[in-house]
């Protein structure tokens, strides 16, 4: 199994992207965007200016990116190579998202840390950050501004293009992650941001990791500790698309020692995909099919699943709808992550059949559907036809025929027949002595 990117998507990533969301003039930038925005234009630019990479071309390169793909259960995208001395790999697109590594990356970094470069930008992907990073460069870099967002004004698109700015950040955490998990730790993505901050591969000196994750601890730590701090940062890095190489380094490290990546590795140490966590949502299923329910859990994975019938539940329930919803003993639980051997429990309503019905009311008889149209027949056609259900104790009594119902109602015909005082109802029953009693019109 594929871990879904919801599973290692970065909380602040999350809440960034609806922060930016709730931008009253956000929608309006969207729009003027998408009307603006070409796709395939900026595909042939590639096509036209880049180095395209595939089978043939820098396959020792490409040839890292289907498996990669295939971790994050993505498809493969193009991959391009641009002539750029500053080392950098951006991934933009919507339907189509596309990867550029620049040629001063391939310089910079060892070739065994391409890999991980390219799972950082496979992780944007899955986790559908594509759009919107394109719509935030294009922002930032002014391209497409000028024509799309005139009539929103410089003032309109600050607070914008700030929050844009901060949620990219955010994304970079989350895309980090889809890394580690490719990798199976911390450690690679770690030495990619040892080298964007300054350890380039020839430089003839050893490069500590730990002392690296220290600096970003006492980073950290600077900033908790003052608000001046937290202030300087704030408007320093205000408009930064990336994180701190530092605090980037740290965050994935704190991932590779979170539970939830811990449930991802197996018995070797690597990501299994017998561990693959999958969320359960118990308050949507509750009310569903039980059969499509199960379907559903099992095309995810979830093996241990018992139905229990109930015989019993509220009025109007349909059968086999779901009414409780257990996972590993916690019933209704809040929507979580389990792994697929989670013990699985559906309370589900099962109607009784007519059998089931008719042992429970035995020597009583079930009203006929033509028990509820008795209504105007004949006076003794309607004893006629209750003598043949099995009712032994019938009775009449007269109802007088007012002057204003018309020719339609005829004497002798039923005005309402009652069973135990009460009007018959669609699959009542009652003992063959109930009283019956049948109202018919006199003059």
């Amino acid at each position: 199994m594929i871990p879904d990117a919801e599973y290692y998507l970065h909380e602040s990533d999350k809440a960034a992207l609806a922060a930016l969301k709730a931008i009253p003039v956000f929608p309006q930038v969207l729009g003027a965007f998408m009307k603006a925005w070409n796709e395939q234009q900026f595909r042939l630019i590639n096509m036209a200016t880049n180095l395209r990479l595939g089978p043939g071309q820098m396959q020792e390169y490409y040839s890292m990116l289907p498996p990669i793909c295939e971790k994050l259960g993505i498809k493969v995208p193009e991959l391009y190579v641009k002539m750029d001395v500053h080392p950098n790999a951006y991934t933009y697109g919507d339907s189509e998202p596309v990867i550029v590594m620049t040629s001063g990356l391939l310089k910079a970094l060892p070739k065994e840390l391409i890999p991980t470069v390219l799972a950082h930008e496979c992780g944007h992907i899955a986790c559908h950050h594509t759009l919107y990073i394109t719509m935030g460069r294009i922002l930032r870099d002014n391209l497409i501004a000028p024509i799309a967002f005139a009539n929103l004004g410089s003032i309109a698109l600050a607070p914008v293009m700030a929050a844009f700015a901060y949620w990219m950040r955010c994304s970079e955490f989350s895309a980090d992650r889809a890394a580690v998990i490719c990798d199976g730790s911390s450690d690679k993505i770690t030495r990619v941001c040892m080298c964007f901050a300054g350890f380039d591969k020839d430089i003839a000196a050893e490069a500590d990791i730990d002392s690296f994750l220290a600096q970003a601890s006492e980073y950290r730590e600077l900033i908790r500790g003052s608000a001046l701090n937290k202030t300087m940062e704030f408007v320093t890095f205000a408009y930064n698309d990336h994180p701190l190489n530092a605090v980037r380094a740290l965050e994935s490290r704190e991932w590779e020692h979170s539970e939830r990546f811990r449930a991802l590795k197996g018995p070797s140490g690597g990501v299994s995909s017998e561990q693959v966590p999958v969320k359960v949502t118990p308050a949507r299923y509750k009310g569903s099919d039980v059969l499509e329910v199960e379907s559903e859990l099992k095309d995810k994975g979830f093996k241990n699943i018992t139905l229990v019938p109930v015989k019993e539940a509220a009025p109007g329930t349909k059968d086999r709808a779901v009414l409780s919803f257990s996972v590993n003993g916690v019933i209704d639980g809040p929507d979580d992550w389990y792994k697929t051997n989670a013990i699985i429990y559906m309370d589900y309503f099962k109607a009784k059949t007519e059998e089931e019905i008719a042992a429970e009311h035995k020597g009583e008889i079930k009203l006929p559907e033509s028990a509820l149209s008795l209504t105007g027949k004949d006076l003794f056609d309607v004893k006629y036809q209750l003598q043949k259900m099995g009712f032994t104790n019938i009775k009449s009594m007269e109802t007088p025929l007012n002057k204003h119902m018309g020719l339609a109602v005829k004497v002798n015909s039923a005005a309402k027949v009652t069973f135990n005082g009460r009007p018959p109802e669609k699959d009542a029953w009652f003992p063959p002595n109930a009283e019956v009693v049948i109202y018919y019109y006199v003059r």
